[in-house]
């Protein structure tokens, strides 16, 4: 029996570069980062992949963002997805996680699914909290934090080995489920030339708030459970301070540390 499967990714600003707030609604400015696709979705999506090639199915790529997001759909099309879904509407911008799982859990409703694969967090926010929330409003099985999936189409089965500080845990559930993935479960795949040229022909569907009945007053920044009050820029570095040792250099470092109430 094939699996049909939907990987949730997202578009995060480049972890290498400097992040800044914007001064209008105090919200992650974005285009001042290069764009790129969540590094930890791509274990999800090269699971994805490779339960398709063990069982049959359907890949299907899910996106929550702006228009630029659609950047990241294809790379994740060219990894070997055979669709996509974009939820792209200007009122969901600044949603916090609250927010961003009702319009995954919104968008899920339109399409048919045996397994929704996440990656175990996003690289800008590191909550982790979105596949658990999936989970609930769905009503659907939890299996977070794998490091090993096994399903099982015909019995409608999932068994994950479950990463712990001690080691793991082995869980099974029934499928539909949610599962996210840490980065120790695979080595994503890198696109082919092929796989580049094809994911521009991959058909990509969007919806938006209105498509998804949700109403625009509960998404966005006025919809969002936290926000950001205020904020300041960091100050410059300040010079260090050297120490010449002339046989007391000890005692310098010593009385330093005292100073800045580090002893």
């Amino acid at each position: 029996m094939p699996l049909n499967i939907v990987v949730c990714v997202k578009q995060v600003p480049d972890s290498w570069a400097e992040k800044k707030l914007n001064e209008s609604d105090k919200t992650l400015d974005r285009a001042s980062a290069d764009p790129v696709l969540n590094e930890l979705d791509e274990y999800g999506i090269e699971e994805a992949l490779r339960l398709q090639e063990a069982h049959g199915g359907q890949v299907t790529i899910l996106c929550m963002g702006p228009e630029k997001a659609g950047e990241t759909i294809r790379k994740a099309l060219s990894m070997g997805a055979d669709d996509a879904i974009h939820v792209v509407d200007d009122a969901l911008h600044g949603s916090d996680a609250v927010a961003t799982s009702a319009a995954l859990a919104a968008a899920l409703g339109t399409v048919e699914f045996d397994l929704v694969i996440l990656g175990s967090e996003s690289t800008d926010a590191r909550m982790s909290v979105v596949p658990a929330m999936l989970a609930e409003r769905l009503q659907l099985p939890q299996m977070t934090f794998a490091k090993k999936v096994d399903a099982d189409p015909d019995a409608r089965t999932l068994t994950i080995q479950r990463q712990t500080d001690d080691g793991y845990d082995v869980v099974q559930s029934s499928l539909p489920a949610i599962v996210s993935v840490v980065e120790k479960i695979n080595e994503p795949r890198y696109p082919s030339f092929k796989g580049i040229m094809a994911a521009k022909k991959k058909p990509v569907a969007t919806l938006s708030l209105t498509e998804l009945a949700i109403e625009p007053a509960t998404v966005g920044l006025a919809g969002a459970w936290s926000g950001v009050n205020a904020f300041e820029q960091r100050p410059p570095r300040q010079a260090g301070t050297v120490v010449t040792d002339e046989g007391d250099g000890g005692t310098k470092i010593a009385d330093f540390l005292v100073t800045q109430k580090f002893l």
